[in-house]
């Protein structure tokens, strides 16, 4: 039997037929993806010849759930909420490791991921390369200290970019060390061997590899790969110039004929090699690397020495998750073409330029082979079993067989370091038998009291049986719609909001049509959170995405930063607040059906020019001119 509450946030119980709940059952995680040993793809991301099996293997498609044989993403229960989430890669949020680290790169070792990042930290506390390795890409144990500078004579500091590779029996790691000026200082280019993946490794040669600029590039930012023909290359460079250079058969000495420059437009660091289908893709990072410009583009060649001519940018900042995203390396998952970017980004808030943390999506190709831009994703479903990136106020939140908790008590909430303005955001939330419990959203000033935070919020209360959406504006608190619904303790309903200016609309158990709905303009932007208001509650399978937009691209082709905006008039103030500066923008693509009037001036005045389809180069007289800017969507 339900209580009922007598607060502004409860009601008269109404029993309604057009919600039916199931009772939750125990939560049944389904088996993560395996892979072991197999035949090597055509798909390369280094040529290692991996142990038992290397970069080989034969892919093991997660088992469903006890149960739900047959269901898959579309499917839901009887009672309309989905059904627990596969514990995929890339769906336990980012980051995925605690700690500060960048630059990371990546392979596969007897059934395990291995990935070696830089300790992001001052250059002088730069002495050591900690690894990470997962059997599924969720799960991750830490390796420390894999290299450390007592094993390398000649390094001093600033150890950066590991990049490793197996081959004559033996595990590699290439690495830059001293971060060196000119030709005068020590350091540069250096391999270490261990004969395990987790280390130590140890200096193979007693000297860095490459001790000295060539071609202008400065000796740091290397990465190795192997082609399928044997030949190995390194790829490095920094202060705007990358060379390749081919790697002799005991990966400890160079063909010093070889080295040529490969350098692509708008290179700064970073570079990535791999091979796809016969093609040989070239990643760069461009931007300072510590600031929020710091993004990644990309070449596609028919030879490992290319030319690489620019493509451009697939990975840049978001300014709702992170800022500084790059230095990236890529993952095939063996037996398959599913892709995986990992890279580095900043904390969105974040000015120390060491604060850098470690975060993957996947990444896709279209028909042609080209990339498609990276979706920068904000999400967590807790099978990785920890709640990184999450932000407690009032509660001590836990995660407990793949969801995460709080206990009764006044107020709880959980926040995401995030600024989403026109969103989609979803969770699978179970409240207990009073109070209530949902998303909260476009949030600020959070704090430890009842109603202390500046936002939206949207719940479901099984002591009242009701929808019901309001607002908070630090210690008060005014609701703005409800509805009635059936809503059972401890049973998983899906809740979602759809916030796109100022109207918020909720949606109860994927329901096509709104439970309630609300006009709004308070709040504009801000973080999204999860929250419990004296209920005991669980949350899963939680999303946030933008609602489809116009994408705005610093340069022509679709190339540099690009942000994208929703459907709404921006004004200069509004555009910089979204991240993009004044008289900026070479190219946008356009979503079909949808039109966009770019003005010149501020406040929509001065001349304006109207696009209705994708432009790879706006007209020369429009070019760098947008200062405000008006979106219509049908």
């Amino acid at each position: 039997m339900k209580s009922t509450r007598n607060d502004e946030r409860a009601g008269r119980r109404v029993e309604t037929s057009s919600v039916r709940a199931l009772a939750l059952a125990p939560l049944l995680l389904a088996a993560t993806l395996h892979c072991g040993d197999g035949a090597t793809p055509s798909q390369s991301t280094g040529g290692d010849n991996g142990p038992s099996g290397g970069s080989g293997g034969t892919d093991v498609l997660p088992a469903p759930a006890p149960g739900t044989e047959g269901a898959g993403p579309g499917h839901e229960s009887p009672g309309g909420e989905a059904l627990a989430a596969e514990c995929l890669p890339g769906t336990s949020g980012n980051p995925f490791v605690s700690g500060r680290y960048a630059d990371p790169d990546m392979k596969f070792y007897n059934g395990r991921y291995w990935v070696y990042p830089t300790y992001s930290a001052p250059y002088n506390e730069q002495t050591y390369l900690d690894a990470f390795s997962s059997p599924d890409l969720i799960n991750w144990t830490k390796h420390s200290k894999v290299l450390d500078k007592v094993n390398v004579s000649w390094a001093t500091r600033a150890i950066w970019a590991p990049s490793p590779i197996f081959r004559n029996n033996t595990y590699y790691l290439y690495f830059g060390a001293n971060d060196i000026q000119n030709d005068g200082q020590l350091g540069g280019i250096g391999v270490a061997k261990s004969d395990n993946p987790a280390g130590p490794f140890v200096d193979a040669i007693g000297r860095p590899l490459i001790g000295k600029f060539v071609n202008g590039a400065q000796p740091i930012d290397q990465n190795i790969f192997i082609d399928d023909d044997g030949q190995a290359y390194l790829y490095y460079g920094g202060h705007g110039h990358c060379n390749v250079v081919k790697v002799n058969a005991d990966m400890i000495s160079l063909d010093s004929s070889s080295f040529k420059e490969i350098t692509p437009s708008g290179y700064v660091e970073g570079a990535l090699m791999f091979k796809r289908q016969g093609k040989y893709y070239l990643m760069w990072s461009e931007g300072g690397w510590t600031g929020p410009d710091y993004r990644v583009s990309y070449a596609i060649a028919n030879s490992p020495l290319g030319p690489f001519p620019k493509l451009g940018t697939i990975l840049s900042q978001n300014a709702a998750i992170g800022t500084g995203s790059g230095h990236n390396t890529v993952i095939n998952v063996p037996g398959t073409d599913d892709w995986y970017i990992f890279y580095h980004r900043r904390p969105l808030g974040e000015t120390d330029g060491n604060h850098r943390v470690l975060a993957y999506d996947r990444m896709y190709f279209n028909s042609d082979g080209t990339i498609k831009p990276v979706e920068m994703s904000s999400q967590d479903n807790f099978c990785d079993g920890n709640a990184l990136g999450w932000s407690t106020y009032g509660a001590t939140w836990s995660v407990a067989n793949g969801r995460y908790v709080t206990p009764q008590v006044p107020d709880a909430k959980a926040l995401l370091n995030t600024n989403f303005s026109a969103l989609i955001y979803e969770a699978d939330v179970t409240p207990g038998a009073s109070g209530d419990a949902g998303l909260m959203f476009r949030v600020s000033s959070p704090g430890a009291g009842l109603d202390a935070y500046k936002g939206y919020y949207a719940g479901i209360a099984a002591g009242s049986d009701r929808v019901v959406l309001g607002k908070a504006g630090g210690g008060t608190w005014t609701e703005l719609a409800s509805a009635a619904a059936t809503i059972d303790p401890n049973v998983t309903y899906h809740l979602s909001v759809q916030a796109i200016g100022s109207r918020i609309s909720v949606y109860l158990n994927r329901s096509t049509t709104p439970i309630v709905t609300a006009i709004d303009s308070t709040y504009a932007s801000g973080a999204i959170g999860l929250r419990a208001h004296d209920s005991a509650a669980a949350f899963d399978n939680v999303n946030t995405s933008k609602p489809p937009g116009a994408t705005f691209y610093a340069d022509g082709g679709f190339g540099g930063l690009g942000i994208s905006l929703s459907p709404g008039n921006y004004t200069l103030t509004q555009l910089n607040a979204a991240g993009i500066p004044n008289d900026w923008m070479s190219s946008l693509r356009v979503p079909a059906g949808w039109t966009v009037d770019v003005y010149a001036d501020d406040n929509f005045t001065g001349t304006m020019w109207k696009f209705t389809a994708d432009a790879s180069l706006i007209p020369p007289e429009a070019n760098d001119k947008m200062s405000s800017v008006k979106i219509f969507a049908p």
